[in-house]
């Protein structure tokens, strides 16, 4: 019997969730995520990745990772969202 982890459908549901749970609370965190999610469940489907636990989470990571640089150059820093201070408010 297979470890719920290695199945295909699972990390692919993951990704589902956490992609709705980026329409809740939006960031492109929980997108870089969902995305690391389909990549590995969908390299789980096509045979390419084999059960490690250890294998999957690297795959996810550093696809996760990938995923959320992509996101942050293509999309970049909305105006205003960073603010740089350039005046203390306790100078005269």
């Amino acid at each position: 019997m297979m470890a719920l982890w290695q199945e295909w459908w699972v990390w692919m549901v993951a990704g589902a969730v956490l992609a709705i749970l980026e329409v809740l609370i939006p960031g492109f965190i929980l997108l870089g995520f969902a995305i690391g999610a389909g990549i590995t469940g969908a390299l789980l489907w096509l045979g390419v990745l084999g059960g490690s636990l250890a294998v999957l989470l690297l795959v996810f990571g550093v696809s996760s990772l990938i995923a959320w640089l992509a996101l942050r150059s293509l999309v970049g820093v909305r105006h205003g969202q960073v603010k740089i201070w350039d005046r203390d408010i306790n100078d005269n």
